[in-house]
């Protein structure tokens, strides 16, 4: 089961993989023209670049070098918050974000704005109609990465992402990652008026409330308060009407994934997705 992009492996990483894959391991690893046209499909200008250490392949030598300190240890970007060090640069920016609350990233549409470009470009889809991600078991297609992930637990019952430290396995890598956080104990988020920790930034924002005793969050309508963006997303749909999560089963729209959720376990014969 493919769709028209999956989503689970792209850009360097994809290409490190498919090299590892079709490279040969020998003396003559970037001379592609003697393997055939078949061969080396990746390979086509340039030389390649291997990873003593486990074989990895990369074509180009600044990869090589960042992909080395996962064997080095070498990790040389530290959050001043927390401590926590990174081996990789657009790891630790994307990190210091959790503190500093900075989302640069903004929907020309609708002024929406995002800690990463990922989500920008996967919020854009509501804007373009896109649906890249078509199941080959039923031929329906999803505008969201995690939804077709979700429909296709309805025909394989997978689950793709697994703890190696308990076993415990997980639909979404996100769900892996919150996981986690239970083994190694990182508590990122730190409250400036207390210095008390947390896990969890949902525990850590409801903490906070309790030294402003206030609801950031209102709605332009009616004028009610919440405590979370996404409640007052919520609720501003009870004004707009919108209704993003659609069921493609019986071509019934939801405005809140809680009723789509229930929708989806009817269909998958009252399974957890």
């Amino acid at each position: 089961m493919s769709p028209k992009r999956d989503g689970l492996g792209t850009g360097d990483g994809l290409h490190s993989q498919v090299l590892q894959e079709q490279v040969s391991t020998g003396d003559n690893l970037h001379e592609c023209d003697s393997q055939g046209p078949s061969k080396h499909t990746l390979v086509r200008e340039g030389k390649t670049y291997k990873c003593k250490e486990c074989g990895s392949v990369f074509n180009k030598n600044s990869l090589l070098v960042r992909h080395q300190q996962i064997h080095t240890g070498v990790k040389p970007y530290e959050c001043q918050e927390c401590g926590k060090a990174f081996p990789e640069k657009v790891d630790f920016v994307r990190h210091v974000r959790i503190h500093t609350g900075e989302k640069p990233c903004k929907c020309v549409e609708c002024g929406k704005v995002f800690n990463r470009r990922s989500h920008l470009l996967c919020h854009h889809q509501i804007h373009t109609g896109e649906k890249p991600y078509e199941c080959s078991e039923c031929g329906r297609t999803f505008s969201y990465h995690s939804v077709f992930i979700q429909h296709r637990m309805t025909h394989t019952g997978e689950k793709l992402f697994g703890c190696k430290e308990c076993g415990k396995s997980f639909y979404y890598n996100s769900s892996l990652t919150r996981h986690m956080k239970i083994h190694t104990r990182e508590k990122p988020y730190k409250c400036s008026e207390c210095g008390k920790t947390f896990t969890y930034h949902s525990v850590f924002f409801r903490h906070s409330m309790t030294h402003t005793a206030g609801k950031p969050y209102e709605c332009k309508e009616c004028g009610k308060g919440f405590y979370y963006s996404y409640s007052l997303t919520r609720h501003t749909r009870s004004h707009t009407g919108e209704k993003p999560y659609e069921c493609l089963e019986h071509r019934k729209a939801f405005g809140y994934h809680s009723a789509f959720a229930q929708q989806s376990k009817i269909h998958s014969g009252g399974k957890n997705l």
